[in-house]
């Protein structure tokens, strides 16, 4: 019986109980929790494998990009259960690389998308306070942010200053539902933790994983990368995404532009699926049929 339900929205209860099970049932993967949000949900990590090459896959940044969580946690499982298994492929990707997964960077935010903050609560009233300012942003389909209305993605210090100017200019200057970059850099307690923990690891390669638009993002600024683009073409032809450039309003102060400018390694963001977020989960099936094959050929291929 499987252990990642792929058929309902996840929370971060049950993301969490899905890691402890992993686990549990599969004595070589460890999980640790590497911070803690400001609503006191827990930031866990799932880490499998025992090989020199480190790869760290995140998801959910965004919170109604919730979908992204179900894609780590069931590829981690089939890698699993294909290791156990004796299958060659999962062999080599777990003799030969570590792959540390952040499931759910945003536990706070994705509970208020998929309902585990409920109505009256007082977080929930919280959230509706800053998306007042925001009218033409559904709620709370429409929210990206933490639960204090920062926009984690657009935290880290690769172009935050231009990227606070851009948003502003579009008119996201306070906490809200999207775009908010925060007072500072690296200000919020989820981002902070995704820095500290790259940094910990010193990892070969990272992949965010977003939604949406089946866009594969390989670079930062005018940074060469070597090798970079021809991994991101070799996924591309894995998956049947499309290997692209980051549009200009959104170039900056993201994760991957911050590891590819403080490692100068390989970093992308993974843009899964298509349609409005966020992705009605009856488009799983068709999302991780993409991205499976694009994570093996990246661990493998990197290696």
């Amino acid at each position: 019986m499987s252990i990642v339900n792929t058929t309902v929205p996840i929370t971060a209860e049950s993301a969490d109980r899905m890691i402890l099970e992993l686990v549990e049932a599969y004595p070589f993967c460890r999980t640790e929790v590497i911070a803690t949000t400001a609503y006191e949900r827990p930031i866990r990590t799932l880490v499998l494998g025992t090989g020199p090459r480190k790869v760290l896959l995140s998801a959910s940044h965004h919170a109604n990009e919730w979908i992204t969580t179900l894609v780590l946690l069931k590829y981690a499982e089939d890698l699993c259960a294909a290791f156990t298994a004796g299958e060659e492929k999962a062999r080599n990707i777990l003799e030969g690389a570590t792959v540390y997964m952040v499931p759910m960077v945003n536990p706070d935010g994705v509970d208020l998308v998929t309902g585990a903050i409920v109505p009256g609560s007082i977080p929930y009233e919280a959230a509706i306070r800053m998306a007042d300012s925001y009218p033409d942003i559904p709620f709370p389909d429409g929210w990206k942010a933490n639960l204090l209305g920062v926009d984690l993605n657009l935290q880290y210090p690769a172009g935050w200053l231009r990227a606070r100017e851009i948003k502003f200019s579009q008119g996201f200057t306070r906490p809200g539902p999207r775009d908010y970059v925060g007072r500072a850099p690296l200000n919020q307690l989820e981002s902070r933790a995704m820095a500290g923990y790259t940094e910990f690891l010193d990892p070969d390669i990272v992949i965010a994983f977003h939604s949406q638009g089946k866009l594969i993002f390989w670079q930062f600024d005018d940074i060469e990368v070597p090798g970079a683009r021809e991994l991101g073409e070799a996924m591309a032809a894995a998956s049947g995404y499309t290997l692209s450039e980051t549009p200009y309003n959104s170039s900056f102060a993201g994760y991957k532009d911050w590891f590819i400018q403080e490692f100068r390694k390989p970093g992308y963001t993974i843009e899964v699926g298509e349609g409005v977020n966020p992705l009605p989960i009856e488009q799983f099936d068709e999302i991780y049929a993409a991205c499976a094959p694009l994570l093996d050929t990246a661990i493998v291929q990197f290696m």
